[in-house]
């Protein structure tokens, strides 16, 4: 698993998470099949050694002091004969014609490549809730809709997402409330527009306004919450989202809006931002931004000119109030402690290159 794991990383430029995540919660069910049958193996084990303990001591060394020696149940197990040449000469038993047994102390683990077919049917379970859970995310993020959109709230997004976007519909349909969208056009894919065609159309009691990315500060004043997408959450409880969602959270930051993050739990990444703003980013082509065309002015072309096109945006944990995902709602702090519920920590870097 640690081997494909490792090729799908490989795949996917190491800038999409979410298929790491997915393979690190199945080895961290793994894990815990095997512990759970590797503990009822030893309890098992330590019944069968306390019977075979007691069988001991009546049947063979009732009076003995060595019975009372060797009746720990870490003496049962595998018997090893000791020749009597090996004794010493003053020991209980010094006679050359007895021999006694010492059995050898076992505490081996069983192995996971052992073979068996519980263990097997246990695992392919726990893998079908992990499936259960994926299938069933956008559904238990809709079912906290209505406790998180007020009515006649007035509400910022930045871009298109299909959950924030399947969110608001459950929103404003489960309770019949009334809201106003302020969408970002999220220039140079103008992804926001769709979302606000689609928003509007949904249902008359959405008030769609569609504004341009660089007047996000002149009406943030008057927004009552920002909701944002994540494209990965990490370690720090900051996260990954769309070019330009720091812009926004900043906006939002210096006029005291609370900033939502809307998310399900398989992007919850064991990593921390050591790139800072670099953090899983990658570069798209410029001509998004300005096509080659364009850079020409009569016989002249724009050379000390250098065009950056982002693809993400990493926003700290700080400009963040509140994630709400499948299994609830948290505050950035507690993100870190999500990590050991979900993956086992020496899955962490199990996909890192080496």
């Amino acid at each position: 698993m640690k081997g494909l794991g490792k090729e799908l990383n490989s795949a996917g430029g190491c800038r999409e998470p979410a298929i790491s995540n997915a393979l690190r919660r199945i080895m961290c069910a793994v894990r815990e099949e095997c512990t759970i049958h590797r503990e009822n193996d030893e309890q098992k084990k330590q019944e069968k050694n306390k019977d075979l303990c007691s069988q001991f001591i009546e049947t063979q060394y009732r009076h003995s002091l060595k019975s009372m020696l060797y009746a720990h149940p870490q003496y049962l197990g595998k018997t090893k004969v000791i020749p009597a040449s090996k004794k010493r000469s003053d020991s209980v038993s010094s006679d050359a014609s007895n021999t006694y047994g010492v059995t050898e102390y076992e505490n081996l683990t069983a192995p996971f490549h052992e073979v068996r077919s519980d263990l097997k049917s246990s695992i392919m379970e726990a893998i079908q809730e992990i499936i259960s859970d994926l299938e069933d995310t956008q559904k238990n993020i809709n079912d906290q809709a209505i406790n998180s959109i007020h009515s006649n709230e007035i509400i910022l997004c930045y871009g298109r997402s299909l959950t924030i976007e399947s969110f608001l519909k459950a929103a404003s349909s489960k309770g019949d409330r009334p809201l106003h969208l302020i969408i970002c056009e999220s220039a140079p894919h103008f992804d926001g527009h769709l979302m606000a065609q689609n928003l509007s159309s949904f249902s008359p009691l959405i008030n769609t306004t569609l504004i341009h990315d660089t007047a996000v500060f002149a009406v943030m004043s008057r927004v009552n919450k920002v909701l944002l997408p994540a494209h990965a959450v990490l370690a720090n409880g900051g996260f990954v989202t769309h070019s330009g969602g720091n812009l926004v959270a900043l906006a939002a930051k210096h006029h005291s809006v609370p900033v939502v993050v809307v998310t399900g739990m398989f992007k919850l990444c064991p990593m921390y931002p050591h790139e800072g703003q670099d953090t899983l980013q990658d570069l798209k082509s410029p001509y998004q931004i300005l096509s080659y065309e364009e850079t020409v002015i009569g016989n002249n072309s724009i050379d000390d000119v250098e065009f950056i096109n982002p693809l993400h945006d990493y926003i700290p944990p700080s400009l963040v109030h509140f994630y709400v995902t499948n299994v609830g709602g948290f505050q950035p702090s507690y993100i870190y402690r999500l990590l050991s519920e979900y993956y086992h920590m020496d899955d962490w870097d199990s996909f890192e290159e080496e």
